[in-house]
């Protein structure tokens, strides 16, 4: 399994120079780096000296880069789709559908890039995979998708196997299927084919929340602008359990006027990789390994307590919405939604209290 690193912060902060220089500091330290740049424009490729594909390309001795795409991983995609609908079904329909005829849809970029970085990690071919996104909502949208996707499996599967629908259909669904599929389906429909989808959006879901396997950091100028949104996309990743370790300021330090903006997180000032070079901007990065020892945790469960802590920075209770829902938690916070399962220790109590304390949602259960 790979680390896996992203940057967070306003366009034009400098996201892709803070991906570009970590990947060729972890590179020369000898750990076998990937790339993944979602900007296909060929502004990437100028800034590492050298032509990009679809493909991941050699850059130098352990990193590689790959430049995201998504017209060809669809077509990748939907070739993978035809074959499993020839093996299941006698009569495939999608066979006369060409992945070079579709379009991409919004959305689709970060699902298909999600689905590329889990293929990457899985293939063990590297220690660190870098993912260079659009370095806002849109990048926190697609490591938030496991969680998102496995609700949605979760809420309508119960939801359809409760309903008189299901009831009176489930008694002919077992042996229709089994004639139109070459497969037995019986058992559990609903739950057999879900099965599989349910163990890898939890696999994903788990290595966004745990910070040794996933990290990212913010970027931001002095600006206050800059600073605002970073603060805004700190607090969002959060929402999505994903840990930040510190923040990489560009174009000078935060100076005394946002000094602690982003209490406790360490800050960096960063040189101008223009005028000093990418040795300069390399030299000048923190350790990776130690900064994730020291990050907040995302989520702290107290059981004796009765309590669950979550770490919402830049969020008052005044931008806070709770609802629960038999032992799930959705909290809203600024443009995400956060669903907490909880554990079984607390699966059977109502929220009884909540309140904010050092930058952490504190909800009580009674």
């Amino acid at each position: 399994m790979a680390k896996i690193l992203t940057f967070l912060g306003k366009g034009g902060c400098g996201s892709t120079t803070m991906a570009i220089a970590t990947a060729k500091q972890l590179a020369g330290s000898g750990k076998r780096v990937l790339l993944m740049i979602q900007d296909v424009t060929p502004g990437p490729a100028i800034l590492l000296g050298q032509s990009l594909s679809a493909e991941p390309t050699a850059i130098s001795p352990n990193l590689a880069a790959v430049q995201m795409h998504s017209a060809a991983q669809l077509e990748a995609s939907w070739q993978t789709l035809k074959e499993l609908e020839a093996q299941y079904l006698r009569t495939p329909f999608l066979k006369d559908v060409y992945g070079q005829e579709l379009g991409v849809l919004p959305g689709m970029d970060q699902a298909l890039s999600l689905n590329a970085l889990r293929e990457y990690d899985a293939s063990g071919q590297y220690d660190v995979i870098i993912y260079d996104g659009t370095g806002g909502m849109g990048t926190l949208r697609m490591f938030g998708l496991p969680e998102i996707l496995d609700w949605y499996v979760r809420r309508f599967r119960n939801v359809l196997q409760q309903s008189d629908l299901w009831r009176s259909l489930s008694p002919f669904i077992q042996p229709v299927s089994a004639a139109v599929l070459s497969t037995d389906w019986s058992g559990d429909i609903l739950d057999r084919p879900t099965g599989e989808m349910r163990s890898m959006l939890e696999q994903g879901r788990d290595a966004v929340s745990n910070p040794n396997r996933t990290l990212a950091f913010l970027v931001t100028t002095p600006a206050a602008d800059a600073v605002a949104t970073a603060r805004y996309l700190w607090g969002s990743a959060q929402q999505i359990g994903l840990t930040v370790g510190g923040v990489l300021v560009s174009q000078g330090d935060l100076g005394s006027e946002h000094e602690g903006a982003f209490a406790p997180l360490p800050h960096f000032a960063m040189p101008s990789q223009y005028s000093q070079g990418w040795d300069a901007v390399v030299q000048a990065l923190p350790d990776i390994e130690h900064i994730a020892a020291q990050a907040n945790p995302a989520t702290v469960i107290d059981l004796p307590s009765k309590t669950v802590k979550l770490f919402l920075p830049s969020f008052d209770k005044t931008q806070v919405k709770l609802t629960q829902y038999g032992p799930e938690v959705t909290v809203e916070a600024g443009d995400q939604r956060r669903n907490l399962m909880l554990p079984s220790g607390l699966a059977g109590k109502s929220v009884a209290g909540a309140k904010f304390q050092d930058q952490y949602l504190v909800l009580t259960f009674g």
